[in-house]
């Protein structure tokens, strides 16, 4: 699912128009970023946290000339820690048992990006 058709799933199931569905994401992803650009966590109860960390610099090989070492430098990187709701919601599909299906008035979760495996 991406984003025109999550806000359209939220504005199908809030009753609401699309445009204010698509503000509303936009709006959370605005607060989100501001919030990790101030060093601050942002916990949705049940669902996850998203936070910010500074991924090291290390020694790496250059891609072109496979002798050569580069340095990479350290980078701050978005980070999401699924909860315990979401844990258990995904281990109930995984595992061929049928979790509960969501009340109608809340928004059914998505599944978050992986986070890219650190070197």
């Amino acid at each position: 699912m991406n984003k025109a058709e999550l806000a359209n799933n939220i504005a199908e199931r809030l009753n609401l128009s699309k445009k204010l569905a698509e503000d509303m994401l936009e709006t959370f992803e605005e607060l989100v970023t501001k919030a990790l650009l101030a060093n601050e966590e942002v916990t949705l109860a049940g669902f996850g946290t998203f936070s910010a960390r500074e991924r090291a610099g290390r020694m790496g090989v250059n891609p072109q000339k496979p002798t050569e070492k580069i340095q990479i430098p350290s980078v701050i990187v978005p980070k999401f820690k699924a909860g315990k709701a979401l844990k258990d919601a995904l281990k109930g599909k995984r595992g061929g048992a049928q979790s509960a299906p969501a009340p109608a008035s809340a928004p059914a979760p998505v599944q978050p990006q992986p986070e890219a495996p650190s070197v």
